[in-house]
């Protein structure tokens, strides 16, 4: 018993050398731990940088209107905007990770409008959510 004790002090305070069995298996445990573990478990998401402004709010049909930006609802592969589900996806995704008031409750995405510049191209998105 008194070996196994000692074997766990030497695992705590790192005092096996270079080159010994014992020194391989921890830094590989540490490196399974490193590329196994799941993401989420650390919470570890990026936050986006997305510029969301209020619209409107209608209390009666509980629908609220959220203005994106466009590049926020492009996909990473190409500049054009995706087909409509996953572009309603994508904004859900967007709007529960940016906006306080979404977080953590349910919402669902009811209409997403591109609003057009002047030369065509997609200005903004006004994003219409009912809870």
């Amino acid at each position: 018993m008194r070996a196994f004790w000692r074997a766990i002090g030497r695992v705590f305070f790192w005092s096996y050398e270079r080159m010994t069995w014992q020194y391989d298996v921890m830094v590989a445990l540490i490196l399974a731990f490193l590329f196994l573990t799941p993401r989420h478990w650390f919470h570890d998401r990026p936050q986006p940088a997305v510029n969301v402004q209020l619209v409107a709010q209608d209390a009666g049909s509980r629908t609220t209107t959220y203005r994106l930006d466009a590049g926020a609802l492009r996909t990473s592969r190409s500049a054009t905007p995706v087909e409509t589900a996953t572009l309603q996806k994508r904004a859900h995704d967007v709007l529960r990770d940016s906006v306080s008031g979404l977080k953590g409750t349910p919402f669902q995405v009811v209409r997403v409008d591109p609003r057009l510049a002047s030369d065509g191209s997609v200005a903004y998105y006004d994003v219409t959510v009912q809870r």
